[in-house]
């Protein structure tokens, strides 16, 4: 369970941190396209922890 769970909160954290990296760079506002970057580097984080899990089984 804690594969899929942390797939999908990796997907949710990739889509919202590219949505505010976008706003921010339309916007002329660093803070909030530095914000979304980060927010969608760790989504992506999540989706790898969640592939690990996957190979290596939920015991990690």
């Amino acid at each position: 369970m804690g594969e899929l769970t942390d797939k999908i909160k990796g997907n949710i954290n990739e889509a919202v941190g590219k949505a505010k990296e976008a706003i921010g760079k339309n916007q002329n506002d660093p803070d909030l396209a530095a914000e979304g970057a980060a927010q969608e580097t760790t989504g992506k984080g999540q989706q790898f922890k969640g592939a690990v899990k996957g190979a290596l089984g939920d015991d990690i």
